[in-house]
């Protein structure tokens, strides 16, 4: 299928809401085909400058959009499907970027029939190395993952899991870049204090962490023996694994993903 065979509408266009517009409008998506709501009239102004879609109420939205991408806040979601919802067809498509939210709480404030997708991504969608993880709702078909898949393949890479592994996917993938970064952020100030300058040992980190992602995409190896061919006996590398392992920092990302998830799980308990 054409890319832009389908309108789609943004509703909620923040940051990932902005994602998904960018993104579509790489993949060869008319701008005509776009429409994003925003809640302040500046925010408007900027997208429609930026990108050349047209912005429009959320009423307008539904009515003449044939996917509906909810990319609000999940405290905000029940506001906006208490206004939305009762105007929006069984025949449309809705997407959920609301992170968290069950589909079950879009089909409760739905007509009977509306299928509904449930999508995570991440900011590596700005580059294009966004990692989507998409679930069907119990009226969402092949037919309606397949045009999810077709939005967001363009961003990077996607995967279908059950809906019931959202939240892990959340943890993991949705939340990983900051993981990263903080790893970054935390070897840079490493390097600097055994004395690099902060420019040199950020590059050198950069390219590492990009060598070794391309390695782990590429290689089909499982991690332990990539790592264990950077650790010679009585080596260097073994020395800082030793310590990464006195410190604890195994079970902290355990504890820490395990956080994520729980959270994810209070967000949509306190949206409904």
């Amino acid at each position: 299928m054409a890319a832009g065979a389908h309108t789609v509408a943004v509703i909620g266009a923040g940051k990932i809401g902005e994602l998904v517009l960018s993104g579509l409008l790489r993949a060869g998506w008319p701008a005509g085909k776009l429409l994003a709501t925003a809640r302040r009239p500046g925010r408007s102004e900027e997208l429609a400058d930026r990108y050349g879609v047209r912005m429009v109420d959320n009423l307008t939205a539904v009515a003449e959009a044939d996917v509906l991408a909810v990319a609000v806040k999940p405290q905000d979601a029940a506001t906006l499907l208490a206004e939305i919802g009762p105007k929006v067809p069984a025949d449309k498509l809705v997407i959920s970027l609301c992170a968290g939210l069950p589909t079950a709480f879009f089909a409760r404030r739905l007509g009977e029939g509306t299928p509904v997708v449930r999508v995570m991504t991440n900011t590596p969608a700005l580059v294009d190395e966004a990692m989507t993880a998409i679930s069907a709702g119990q009226h969402a078909t092949d037919e309606h993952l397949a045009l999810a898949e077709e939005m967001f393949t363009p961003l990077g890479a996607t995967i279908r899991v059950p809906e019931a592994q959202q939240d892990a996917v959340t943890a993991l993938s949705g939340s990983g870049p900051a993981y990263f970064y903080y790893l970054v952020e935390a070897m840079t100030d490493a390097g600097i204090l055994l004395g690099l300058p902060r420019q040199v040992a950020h590059d050198l980190i950069v390219q590492t962490a990009i060598g070794s992602a391309v390695m782990l995409r590429d290689s089909g190896e499982h991690p332990v023996k990539l790592r264990e061919a950077v650790t010679s006996p009585a080596g260097t590398t073994i020395s800082a694994v030793r310590e990464l392992e006195n410190h604890g920092v195994r079970a902290a990302l355990l504890a820490a993903l395990a956080a994520a998830r729980d959270r994810a799980r209070e967000l949509a308990a306190q949206a409904d």
